[in-house]
């Protein structure tokens, strides 16, 4: 299995940015989805989920700025970002059940 995670970078606070994953090896369409985000010296947590049927969850620190989407025939999963503050810069890893892609850096600057 392995999960490739893109659309990372540098932006300005207010600016967006859309990540991408990338999945092969697996039954994309049965599993929930996640992204997860690790900023420096914190834990790994946890930023928006979808399941296979679509429903959404969204951590309040993203919720209306953050949305998730999975395209299953793409074997794909989103995550557009707007409104990006500087408490978003973070590693952001895509996850499938025990899987987990690289990690793209966000870098949000004021």
């Amino acid at each position: 299995v392995q999960l490739q995670a893109s659309g990372g970078g540098s932006v300005q606070a207010g600016e967006s940015l859309r990540l991408s994953c990338a999945a092969s090896g697996i039954n994309f369409g049965i599993y929930d989805l996640a992204w997860y985000r690790q900023a420096p010296g914190k834990q790994r947590e946890l930023v928006a989920s979808i399941t296979r049927r679509g429903y959404t969850f969204y951590a309040d620190s993203v919720k209306g700025r953050f949305t998730i989407s999975r395209d299953n025939a793409k074997r794909a999963v989103y995550l557009q970002m707007n409104s990006l503050a500087p408490g978003d810069t973070a590693v952001y890893f895509c996850n499938v059940m025990a899987w987990w892609g690289q990690g793209t850096q966000v870098t949000v600057s004021s």
